[in-house]
């Protein structure tokens, strides 16, 4: 079927498009225009000057709707997907917390299974640890950490080509070790729950590690040790250029000015924006896949309120929060959750922006940046339609 979107205020890679339209066939765009005339045999979406938006691309999700990826089930994957998708996350990389092999490994399978069907949302899997510092643990599960073992991880790369991103402390023993064998396997390393300094995280990115997970959270600032000073991780990571940064940007998990700052001096290109959501995100359940975890102001903790663990948030919630909390302009709160997500997970060929060719992921979002519409792959998800 030929769709067309009219009446638009499109985001392009070039800028906006008012009163433009959208065409989509068979799953892809097939045009982008400022001219919104109809095309004959197409069924016409008129949008009434709403906002027609590239669907968000989620590198970093544990779960949602109830459900939570460490389930290992294809129903808890199915149900957590397809949760998000309602509110404008066209994409995504299911995200495992701290886990065990065999857990890894059903995931893994799941995973397999869910990407090679038609039209599948799914492009790989997270796994967010296990070889993390026990020290800045945080939300993730003790039992299940340690060092970087290759007679462990070897396995399960030359086996599960799903995996797409390791994260790991880049201070461990036989973390660099670890650290250029994913890369060379074209997963993305990423610097995660660690007390790295400026020499850590240095070595790290030329051993291959060059994004940081969740930039600020579970990594230290600027610090003193005795009478002297010190930079954290987090001005390591300003230090080196190159290296991206995803953000949990539902205005808690870092405030408001802290977003601005990260915009402000990694800039557009080098941050994403992240849910970090687990399962009770988009759900009335009031318990996280750990039964350490609370809910509490709108966010996941530690019951002992000695750390956050993760987030209730959604991918509309973020873009709403950059927009309105820090006042960084749409369109540049859009690319950090589309275009960017995209190109560090090498899927920009395919995903992240509206362009001719490229698959028809489309969010169609309100004035108040509510979603009214979302299209993955040229479908409309269920119940995401209210566009009257």
């Amino acid at each position: 079927m030929l769709t067309q979107l009219i009446n638009a205020r499109i985001l392009t890679p070039q800028g906006w498009l008012k009163d433009g339209s959208v065409l989509i066939r068979d799953g892809k765009i097939l045009e982008v225009t400022n001219c919104d005339l109809a095309v004959i045999g197409a069924q016409l979406i008129d949008v009434k000057g709403m906002y027609v938006l590239p669907g968000g691309v989620e590198i970093h999700a544990h779960g949602g709707g109830g459900r939570d990826f460490m389930e290992c089930t294809e129903d808890a994957f199915r149900v957590a997907v397809k949760t998000h998708m309602k509110y404008g996350t066209t994409s995504i990389f299911p995200t495992l917390s701290s886990s065990t092999v065999p857990m890894i490994e059903q995931a893994a399978e799941t995973c397999t299974k869910l990407m090679e069907e038609k039209d599948s949302p799914i492009l790989g899997l997270h796994l967010e640890g296990h070889y993390l510092n026990m020290a800045m643990a945080g939300g993730q599960i003790p039992e299940n950490i340690k060092s970087p073992d290759p007679n462990e991880y070897i396995p399960i790369v030359e086996t599960w080509s799903c995996i797409k991103r390791w994260d790991a402390a880049p201070e461990l023993p036989g973390a660099m070790q670890f650290g250029k064998y994913i890369t060379a396997k074209g997963i993305l390393a990423s610097v995660a729950h660690t007390q790295a300094e400026f020499e850590d995280i240095r070595t790290a990115y030329e051993a291959g590690y060059t994004h940081a997970t969740h930039f600020y959270n579970a990594m230290p600032g600027f610090h003193k040790r005795r009478e002297y000073k010190y930079e954290g991780t987090v001005e390591s990571i300003y230090l080196l250029d190159d290296m991206t940064v995803e953000v949990v940007a539902d205005g808690i998990h870092v405030p408001p000015t802290i977003l601005r700052l990260v915009y402000k001096i990694k800039g557009v290109e080098r941050t994403c924006l992240i849910t970090d959501a687990l399962a009770c995100a988009a759900s009335d359940s009031q318990e996280a896949f750990d039964p350490r975890v609370i809910i509490e102001d709108g966010v996941c903790k530690l019951a002992d309120h000695s750390a956050l663990a993760g987030s209730v948030a959604t991918m509309d919630r973020l873009i709403r929060t950059v927009v309105q909390k820090a006042e960084i302009p749409l369109a540049d709160a859009v690319r950090m959750a589309s275009e960017t997500p995209a190109k560090i997970m090498g899927v920009y060929d395919r995903k992240g922006s509206l362009q001719k060719g490229k698959d028809a992921d489309i969010i169609v979002m309100d004035e108040n940046l509510n979603v009214r519409a979302v299209w993955a792959m040229g479908k409309l998800v269920p119940e995401t339609y209210t566009i009257s």
